[in-house]
């Protein structure tokens, strides 16, 4: 039963169409949690002058044991005041993505900047425009000789290597630049509510993907939108929404939902209780949406009598629910740490046994001897 079900599993993933094979950017269901992997115009945005976040996802472990997919990040930032209201924010980020038996392997070390320009308001409530870019360096890898092609089967079930795969690569790793920039708006009301809206261009250079150096592959641009917002009221309760849509080349990916926050302790809206501690919990339900393409071929009659048949092919795009992911989150003064899971109820679900992904995160925020009253949202 576990070789029918991850056969059955590679099947689906197959039909999904050419987008699901075609290298694409990793994403994090806790999108609010990897700023700098969202849009580099949050670098330094941020309750705090400095920042370090981890984060990791492991997805597809109940169908492919080790050969999970798996993906890591580290980012640190930092921000400098620069006048009575505006900063500078800088910082860098390092991450690393393993795909299936055959190691298919991305490594990204970036740098990033942005630059935060107060466009109103006064003190505590205001209105912020921030322009950021980044710049890296990715590495791809994949090991060749872990792939099985359909010319390597010898037609009664089994797999024979020696059959030659009919395929010529000629390196199996590679190095490309990459730039993408970044805007983002955000208005503070108070120190504990506050509103953000921005969008991302990755991938503005299109560096070349193919193992085969005679090609040119482009790597597909990326547009991003997201907006998010944290509302907490006079209350111990409040609402943290947001939403994120990647488009990138003809794939396409909604993720949106919100979490509720509840203060504990002796905290009051954020504030330290009589034992110097601020402590918050989150719980939330988020939905993931995502594009299918899927080829269609249709074959009609010739004009004239003996002539070939015409064959045209278009493309069939459906939008499909992909997963419910469940979170939650626990805050304790400068710390922040994440969990989510993703319930997979996609076609994949027979396969999966509705299993999809687990991921975990940290936020660690560094204070400084900043006194400006000048709020950011929080991630």
């Amino acid at each position: 039963m576990k070789v029918l079900r991850t056969l059955l599993f590679v099947i689906v993933i197959f039909s999904l169409g050419n987008t699901s094979l075609k290298a694409q950017d990793i994403h994090f269901s806790q999108f609010y949690m990897s700023p700098l992997n969202l849009n580099p115009a949050l670098t330094g945005v941020m309750n705090s002058q400095v920042r370090v976040v981890g984060n990791y996802r492991n997805q597809w472990a109940s169908v492919l044991k080790s050969n999970a997919f798996s993906t890591y990040s580290v980012s640190y930032d930092q921000k400098i005041a620069v006048g009575r209201y505006d900063y500078f924010g800088i910082g860098g980020t390092f991450w690393g993505d393993k795909a299936g038996q055959s190691d298919f392997k991305t490594l990204q070390g970036k740098l990033s900047a942005a630059y935060s320009k107060r466009m109103g308001g006064y003190r505590s409530k205001s209105h912020y425009l921030v322009v950021g870019a980044e710049a890296g360096v990715s590495q791809r890898s994949i090991d060749f000789l872990n792939l099985q092609w359909g010319s390597q089967h010898d037609g009664e079930g089994g797999f024979d290597g020696s059959l030659g795969s009919g395929e010529t690569f000629d390196r199996d790793n590679f190095l490309f630049a990459d730039l993408s920039a970044g805007l983002l708006w955000f208005t503070v009301f108070d120190e504990y509510s506050n509103f953000y809206i921005g969008g991302a261009f990755s991938h503005l250079n299109r560096a070349n993907q193919s193992f085969d150096s005679t090609q040119d592959v482009p790597l597909y641009s990326k547009f991003t939108i997201h907006a998010g917002a944290e509302l907490m009221g006079k209350s111990r309760v409040g609402l943290v929404p947001g939403m994120v849509a990647f488009f990138q080349g003809p794939s396409f990916e909604l993720n949106a939902g919100t979490s509720i926050k509840f203060l504990m302790g002796g905290s009051k809206r954020g504030r330290r209780g009589s034992s110097g501690t601020t402590q918050s919990f989150q719980i939330g339900a988020w939905t993931r949406l995502a594009n299918r393409v899927n080829g269609v071929v249709s074959t009609i009659p010739g004009p004239n009598p003996g002539d070939p048949p015409i064959v045209t092919r278009s493309d069939d795009v459906s939008i499909w629910l992909d997963a419910v992911i469940l979170s939650t989150r626990f805050d304790y003064n400068d710390f922040g740490i994440g969990f989510s899971y993703d319930v997979n109820v996609s076609s994949l679900k027979p396969a999966s046994n509705s299993n999809g992904a687990f991921e975990f995160s940290i936020i660690y925020n560094i204070q400084g001897n900043e006194k400006r009253n000048v709020y950011c949202p929080n991630f």
